[in-house]
């Protein structure tokens, strides 16, 4: 495989997990995770590359082939996990991106690692780009790449994405590295986001950080609406809106073994008037602590009856090491214990909550068991769960409770649409969705199912593509 690529999507993970067993075995297995779901299907399509880490730290892997899509594994050491991932990425920028919901730290030494791994990041891409290739670079982990890999290749066509929420200008002044971060960025010939106001902020850092510094006065930056100079090369800033294989999951959905599964599901939950359903990476940001505390006060008041209602919490295992998530999970089980423990019954909890990862067949038969969708992060950048949600309910039932701080509530305005922050106002969108006229939940979810199966990611990958003027289309 030593002939270049055309197409190239650069992540932080592969979207395979090499997976070591005990008797030293090593097996591939599809990664978990709204990027590789929102992006797998557009790649394949394209015989592309896919530039990442495989997820094990400290092993050399050969590039390989899977299934017409071309893998070019990046190593990193187990110290790089350690300060690049667990601890700048997800420690300093995540927090910081996320409206400092935890305070981030900034840590020389993280920063060293963070530079250190995209420089590998881009040689690795570099090395395997064709002459003129179209190169998407995905992320908070990489937000260098784009600028590193122009200084090696200046002739490819370079696009990044963030998936995650860009910060408000104040917050994002907190960072001791914030013009680093702005001058990566800007070697992408055009960078997007999910939201209009990141790219606006983004429009103003770049005027505030490099266009205002003496030393880069030849360089210079100078802004307007969507355009950004650096010298005498454009580069773009919009927004995109990211979103999933919507087709997919309904046709999944759709499938006979699908239906026999939800119908077995609510038959193991003891066949329940109405069923909440959560589904989230265990972090902070999802608000997963906010439905529960909703949940035992409508409990407590006498307004949704334990024998009548169950809820499910879908709980996938995320940075186990790290001790904010630690003691996060921690809180969560108490409060779930503590629902069970008053108002459970022997064979009968009130709360099924499941630290485990769930595939994808059996994600979807819980869609559509599922009466209730809760989703109330206090900030994310798009969420695709409650898109995934919409896209299996194509029988037009179920309801969607959605959190005004997601990305996607811009879209999907049919939503009982909540304040995370307001206790009061969760409980009462819970107890309107759970009591809901049926007519009236199929006129809501006509609606969202018209906007998540019209606006899927074939069309999100084009319009960003197509903005980027590459030839990926082709």
């Amino acid at each position: 495989m030593n002939s270049g690529a055309d197409f190239i999507v650069v992540a932080n993970r592969l979207p395979v997990d090499l997976e070591r067993a005990e008797d030293g075995t090593q097996r591939w297995k599809h990664s978990p995770g709204g990027l590789v779901s929102a992006l797998e299907p557009f790649l394949r399509s394209k015989s592309g590359a896919w530039v990442g880490w495989p997820g094990v730290p400290d092993v050399d892997v050969e590039e390989f082939e899977d299934d017409g899509l071309r893998l070019i594994p990046v190593t990193l050491s187990a110290a790089d996990v350690r300060d690049y991932y667990e601890g700048f990425s997800n420690a300093t920028l995540w927090p910081l991106y996320h409206d400092v919901v935890e305070p981030p730290v900034f840590d020389r030494a993280w920063w060293d690692s963070y530079v250190k791994v995209n420089h590998r990041f881009a040689e690795a891409t570099a090395a395997v780009a064709s002459p003129g290739a179209t190169v998407w670079v995905q992320d908070y982990q990489l937000q260098l790449v784009p600028q590193l890999l122009r200084e090696q290749r200046p002739d490819l066509r370079i696009g990044f994405f963030l998936h995650i929420p860009f910060p408000p200008v104040e917050l994002f002044m907190q960072l001791p590295w914030r013009t680093e971060i702005v001058r990566g960025l800007l070697g992408a010939d055009l960078v997007g986001f999910h939201r209009p106001g990141g790219a606006q902020n983004f429009l103003w850092l770049a005027r505030r950080l490099v266009g205002l510094e003496p030393s880069r006065a030849a360089v210079g930056v100078r802004t307007r609406p969507g355009l950004i100079h650096v010298g005498d090369r454009p580069v773009r800033v919009g927004a995109f809106p990211i979103s999933i294989d919507s087709a997919g999951l309904d046709g999944m959905a759709r499938k006979r073994d699908t239906i026999q599964r939800a119908q077995q599901i609510r038959t193991d939950l003891g066949n329940p008037k109405k069923i909440l359903l959560g589904v989230d990476r265990l972090d902070y940001t999802k608000g997963i602590d906010v439905r529960l505390h909703a949940l035992q006060e409508l409990l407590i008041e006498g307004r949704v009856d334990p024998d009548e209602v169950t809820m499910v919490q879908l709980a996938t295992p995320s940075r186990e090491r790290v001790e904010h998530y630690q003691r996060m999970r921690q809180g969560i089980e108490q409060v779930v214990s503590r629902i069970n423990g008053e108002f459970g019954k022997v064979g009968h909890p009130v709360v099924h909550y499941l630290h485990q990862s769930v595939d994808r067949r059996e994600l979807v038969a819980f869609f559509s068991a599922a009466d209730v969708m809760v989703v109330t992060p206090v900030r994310d950048g798009m969420n695709l769960v409650c898109k995934e949600y919409v896209a299996c309910r194509h029988d037009l039932g179920g309801t969607l409770v959605l959190s005004e701080f997601a990305g996607a509530a811009a879209e999907l305005t049919s939503a009982f649409l909540v304040n995370p922050h307001d206790l009061d106002g969760v409980k009462n969108a819970l107890h309107a969705a759970l009591t809901i006229d049926p007519a009236e939940g199929r006129r809501r979810m006509r609606a969202l199912r018209r906007q998540v199966l019209t606006h899927d990611v074939d069309r999100w990958a084009r319009s960003f593509l197509e903005a980027l003027g590459s030839q990926g289309l082709n």
